[in-house]
């Protein structure tokens, strides 16, 4: 997981396991789902097929949503409202210009009263809100690896709640 060059600030923020499938991947969601909460940004990153829809989809079921959860790739969006709080969903992959973010009229939907996750974030450039989790999916010969940094300090308390109760 990390090196043995790493810092304990380093190590507060960052957090890497290996996902063997589809299966894994929701379960990882559902257990991420247990630490995040409404005013967070969490930023998926990952070539097409790594997972990225699949860990949206374990995060709401942990939160309790039941129903079909489908990629937001032509919609841009999908909103899931759960136990009172917003959830978004954004897919950027069509996004051509950073300026499309804006005239989109997202930048609302980032609130202290909801939770954004998005894929894609570099096709919105610097526009978007820092991230509070950072996930990286990467595709192996045998599954995927999900690397996660915290990028805030309420990442930093995400990811420590996280340890605390794995230990």
């Amino acid at each position: 997981m990390h090196n043995a060059h790493s810092t304990a600030a380093e190590s507060a923020r960052n957090f890497s396991c290996y996902l063997a499938d589809d299966s894994a991947t929701l379960k990882f969601g559902e257990e991420l789902s247990t630490y995040i909460h409404p005013g967070l940004t969490i930023h998926l990153i990952g070539d097409l097929g790594a997972g990225k829809t699949t860990l949206t989809r374990g995060i709401l079921h942990g939160l309790g949503y039941s129903h079909t959860v489908k990629s937001p790739t032509y919609n841009l969006v999908e909103i899931y409202k759960i136990s009172g709080v917003y959830f978004y969903h954004f897919d950027f992959y069509r996004f051509n210009d950073y300026l499309e973010w804006e005239e989109a009229g997202f930048r609302e939907y980032f609130n202290s009263d909801s939770i954004c996750v998005v894929e894609w974030p570099e096709k919105a450039g610097d526009l978007l809100p820092k991230p509070d989790l950072q996930l990286v999916l990467s595709i192996l010969d045998n599954g995927r690896k999900i690397e996660l940094q915290a990028c805030t300090e309420a990442g930093i308390q995400c990811l420590k709640q996280w340890r605390n109760q794995k230990n």
